[in-house]
């Protein structure tokens, strides 16, 4: 299954060069994250009961292509890597410009956190199954985990 948000720009997405801002390309694609999510049934709400919340280690952008003042974007999500149990995860976003071109490709490698114990750990079920069904990159690996 493919996952793509469409997202109008705003004026506070540019900067004095008149083209996207580089902090805005990773706001989008966190954004596009939380979409994600919602769209499998997980919302704030279930992140407060279960205790759980999603963190980053790493976020990494390359820019490919300027995006414009005024110009929509289009921002997808694969996932790149997956532990057994989905308690580790490396999901890549290509930000596409109004006119369909790779302008961006995010990468971000993240894990679930335990939010009373402060510690990684292993996600309810309904939160591994959200990463079975996406499309995953050409490059996809599996994350080892070290105790498992």
């Amino acid at each position: 299954m493919s996952f793509s948000v469409k997202f109008t720009t705003r004026w506070a997405d540019f900067d004095a060069n008149i083209h996207m801002r580089h902090t805005a390309y990773n706001d989008y694609a966190a954004e596009s994250r939380l979409r994600f999510f919602k769209k499998h049934n997980i919302t704030i709400r279930d992140f407060s009961m279960e205790k759980i919340g999603p963190i980053l280690f790493e976020e990494n952008t390359k820019f490919l292509r300027e995006i414009h003042l005024g110009e929509d974007i289009t921002v997808n999500l694969k996932v790149n890597g997956l532990s057994s149990k989905g308690e580790r995860w490396k999901i890549q976003h290509e930000v596409f410009n109004q006119a369909g071109q790779l302008s961006a490709v995010i990468t971000v490698y993240g894990a679930w956190l335990d939010l009373v114990k402060r510690k990684l750990t292993t996600p309810p079920e309904k939160f591994q199954a959200i990463f079975s069904d996406v499309e995953r990159t050409e490059d996809f690996q599996e994350i080892p985990m070290k105790n498992a």
